[in-house]
C-alpha cells in the first residue's frame, strides 16, 4: 500500500491541514516509508507466538512499596503562604 499525493491532500483536507508544497512531497515520501514497514511487519512469521489478550498479561516487575525520599515537611511548609490545621490553603480553582 502506498500513499499518492492526491490521497494526501484529500486527507490533509478532512483533516483541515494547510500543506505546503514542499510538505506535500516531503510527508508523502515519510508515510509511504511508513506504510512500506508496516507492510513488511504484515509479513513477519507470528505462526509460533501465542496470542495475548492484553499486553499486561506479562510478568511486571515490581518494585517494594517504600518511602524512599525524605520528609522535608517541617522545611516546606513555613515557606507556604497559607496554612491551616498542618494543610496547605490554595486559591479555590473550581467554583
Amino acid at each position: 500500500m502506498s500513499l499518492d499525493p492526491q490521497a494526501l491532500a484529500r486527507v490533509a483536507h478532512l483533516a483541515r491541514l494547510d500543506l505546503s508544497a514542499d510538505d506535500h512531497n516531503g510527508l508523502t515520501e515519510r508515510l509511504n516509508t511508513i506504510l512500506a514497514m508496516v507492510d513488511r511487519l504484515q509479513d513477519a512469521d507470528v505462526s509460533h507466538l501465542e496470542p495475548m489478550a492484553h499486553p499486561l498479561d506479562a510478568v511486571q516487575t515490581l518494585r517494594a512499596d517504600e518511602v524512599t525520599e525524605p520528609d522535608v515537611r517541617a522545611q516546606v511548609a513555613p515557606l507556604a503562604p497559607a496554612m491551616d490545621d498542618g494543610l496547605y490553603l490554595v486559591p479555590r480553582v473550581i467554583e
